[in-house]
């Protein structure tokens, strides 16, 4: 009932439109507008055009003027389109007004990244958030979703007839009110989520298993870069916002510690603050974590914007000031060795890898390493057989690197974590 809205299950042909005010604008609106046909695509929907409008200032009705909008919806009833796809945030009554005049489906930026999310969307506390955030979009616009939203009941009861009664309760005034009802009951059920997250997450601070957050744009790579190091199956494919659950992992590093990586739902531009808003307990992980593994796509023509959205986007998470590690991936793709220098230049110190065919992952493994050294101390210890609790827990905890009998006792040589460092403090040898 409160669906964004219902559109057509054949929806094929789009028609995209970014409006921009400013000439210096141009190029990065250019970029946007091709990024919003990879939204598109991604729903399955054809784009048969793609149109950059520059308006001289902007209008209160169209965004643009009326003559502009006029020719807009004459291209796009030319080309068959099912769909208008405007790039730029549309607000509830500039959506009215395009629907009005093009007598078309007419939606934005943040409804197309809402549809994608709605479809990907598999765990229960993805699919509160999305359900929460397309509730809140669709609020302000339900006047447009009703054609029944002048019927009235009456105050019922009462002497004097209907006369007396006066006005009732209007049926947009119940669906708002309806519709309120169900966004407190999703933040309620999205809050108990939470909990459990973090429950969860207790329990992993309990044994202080360090913890990574693989982070970065849409597509870049991050579910590829998991996969590669964990051996996981999450899926990776090439189309933006192929994840949007996390998903954790554990890995040994090189020096026998464990580690904890979690893959989030990546970044995109212009994205809409209430989805951050929504998805801010997947993204929590990002803060939680106790460094970041920033992935860039080495071949991104816009690799700095997408850099520095993600960044943004971090900063606003509370996130910015964790201990980073950048990595260019797919760097095999990279054969121009002036493209290479330019971003070595542009990101010193950033690691090269492919996800895909796992080169440049030791190196990464042994950056995990470096940053989390003085987690971890290497003893030997000698252990009497009768405390062989003491040798379970470092079997369970700790990386065995050898293991001897002398006499009575069991010598043992591990990689040792702080959480139990301290129990076995007195057998360690001399």
């Amino acid at each position: 009932m409160f669906e964004v809205r219902e559109k057509p299950q054949m929806v094929e042909r789009a028609l995209l439109v970014r409006f921009y005010f400013d000439p210096r604008e141009a190029d990065e609106a250019a970029s946007l507008l091709d990024e919003l046909g990879e939204l598109v695509k991604t729903l399955n929907i054809g784009v048969v055009e793609k149109v950059l409008p520059r308006c001289r200032e902007m209008h209160k009705k169209f965004l643009c003027g009326t003559g502009k909008a006029a020719e807009i919806v004459e291209l796009a009833h030319a080309h068959e389109c099912d769909v208008i796809v405007i790039d730029n945030g549309l607000a509830p009554s500039q959506q009215r007004e395009w629907e009005k005049l093009a007598d078309l489906c007419v939606i934005d930026r943040e409804e197309v990244i809402l549809d994608i999310f709605a479809k990907r969307a598999h765990t229960k506390e993805a699919r509160l958030q999305v359900e929460l955030a397309r509730m809140q979009y669709a609020l302000p616009r339900l006047a447009r979703m009703w054609g029944h939203l002048d019927r009235e009941g009456g105050s019922g009861g009462g002497m004097g007839g209907g006369a007396a009664r006066g006005m009732g309760e209007k049926q947009i005034e119940i669906d708002r009110r309806l519709a309120n009802v169900a966004i407190d009951r999703c933040k309620r059920e999205l809050e108990h989520v939470r909990q459990q997250r973090k429950t969860q997450r207790k329990e992993r601070e309990k044994h202080e298993t360090p913890h990574a957050a693989i982070v970065g744009y849409t597509n870049a790579g991050k579910s590829s870069l998991l996969n590669a190091l964990s051996g996981a199956d999450v899926m990776a494919k090439d189309m933006l916002f192929a994840t949007l659950d996390t998903t954790t992992r554990r890995i040994e590093l090189p020096d026998g510690q464990p580690l904890l990586i979690t893959d989030t739902v990546g970044f995109v531009r212009n994205l809409p603050h209430r989805l951050v808003e929504a998805f801010k307990a997947t993204l929590e992980e990002a803060v939680i974590a106790d460094f970041i593994i920033h992935v860039l796509d080495a071949t991104a023509p816009e690799i700095e914007r997408f850099y520095d959205t993600t960044l943004e986007v971090l900063s606003e998470l509370g996130a910015d000031d964790k201990p980073a590690i950048t990595l260019l991936n797919k760097i095999d793709l990279v054969t121009d060795p002036e493209q290479l220098a330019a971003l070595d230049r542009r990101y010193p110190g950033a690691l090269h890898v492919s996800a895909l065919n796992s080169s440049g992952l030791d190196e990464l493994l042994t950056a995990c390493s470096t940053l989390l050294a003085d987690r971890v101390r290497c003893h030997t210890y000698r252990i009497p057989q009768q405390r062989a609790d003491l040798v379970g827990l470092l079997h369970r905890e700790a990386k065995i690197l050898s293991t001897e009998y002398e006499a009575d006792d069991i010598v043992v040589r591990a990689v040792v974590p702080p959480a139990i460092a301290g129990r076995l403090h007195d057998f360690i040898a001399g």
